[in-house]
């Protein structure tokens, strides 16, 4: 049989659709954009003479792209750290303005709680659940059987629709923080900005100012710019006792040392305020639990 390749105009018709999946899977339009080209690359090179829905297949084809992005991404999360400065990773150059579109079009909650699933469970569920792609057709994917695939699908579904109880409301917090402070960590600028409210305020009390040489900032862009490429020694942490609703904030913890803490509030989906606590005597008097 006479091999077939796909034709460049042939995949620009699906580029659209592979980004939406792209996106719903990275979290990220950069990502999300590279991750295409790669699923271009590779089908270009395939043999789709006995492909019958090329639909379908070139979202496979993405699907197994995004997972590795994923597993990459999740590897570097476990990287311990080893006193240097980290290096941003520089993506390709998005519109802001578009990935807030797509942000919106999601669901900024929705994008976090995936976050907070793991590389399996993400691409099982996004896969099925918002683009119908048949688990038989996931399966060899995740190298998993169709029922296992089922299964996985299920567990990451019911962990996606949470509860309304203040324990879901603190769940998808802490999940906004963690996907915060990977944002700050790899640069991701764009990001931010859809994770903080257009009038975000920055506080820091005198020692805060001290220990890290900045100032108080208003505004989303500005805010973003200070964290951005930063965080490196922050992790997200539960703020208050049993006798107190816990609240989300981040510790800045160089070499096993609490350095400054960070408190958040929130409007809606969005941090609305940051407050950096620096003075050691305030800084003695929090109770901290690392989730």
């Amino acid at each position: 049989m006479r091999e077939e390749k796909i034709s460049a105009l042939e995949f620009e018709g699906h580029r659209p659709h592979l980004r939406a999946v792209a996106f719903r899977m990275l979290g990220s339009l950069s990502e999300a954009e590279d991750a295409v080209q790669d699923a271009w690359l590779k089908a270009s090179r395939a043999d789709v003479s006995e492909v019958e829905n090329l639909a379908g297949w070139l979202t496979t084809v993405t699907g197994r792209v995004c997972l590795d992005l994923l597993r990459a991404r999740q590897s570097r999360r476990e990287d311990p750290f080893d006193g240097e400065e980290p290096r941003v990773r520089l993506g390709r150059r998005v519109d802001p303005e578009e990935e807030a579109v797509l942000a919106d079009s999601v669901g900024l909650a929705m994008l976090v709680v995936l976050d907070a699933l793991s590389p399996v469970e993400r691409l099982a569920f996004v896969l099925h659940d918002l683009f119908a792609v048949p688990f038989a057709e996931i399966a060899p994917i995740v190298e998993r059987s169709p029922e296992t695939t089922q299964r996985i699908a299920s567990r990451a579904r019911q962990r996606v629709r949470g509860t309304s109880s203040v324990d879901g409301d603190l769940a998808r917090r802490h999940q906004a923080v963690e996907a915060f402070l990977q944002a700050a960590r790899d640069g991701e600028f764009t990001t931010l900005l859809t994770l903080l409210d257009p009038s975000v305020t920055l506080r820091l009390d005198e020692a805060a100012i001290r220990l890290s040489g900045g100032a108080d900032l208003v505004g989303a862009r500005a805010v973003a710019e200070a964290f951005s490429g930063q965080a490196r020694l922050a992790r997200a942490v539960l703020l208050g006792g049993a006798a107190t609703t816990p609240e989300v904030a981040v510790a800045v913890v160089p070499r096993g040392n609490l350095l400054m803490v960070f408190t958040l509030r929130f409007e809606g989906d969005r941090i609305a305020e940051i407050r950096a606590i620096g003075d050691e005597a305030a800084l003695t008097t929090l109770e901290l639990h690392v989730p």
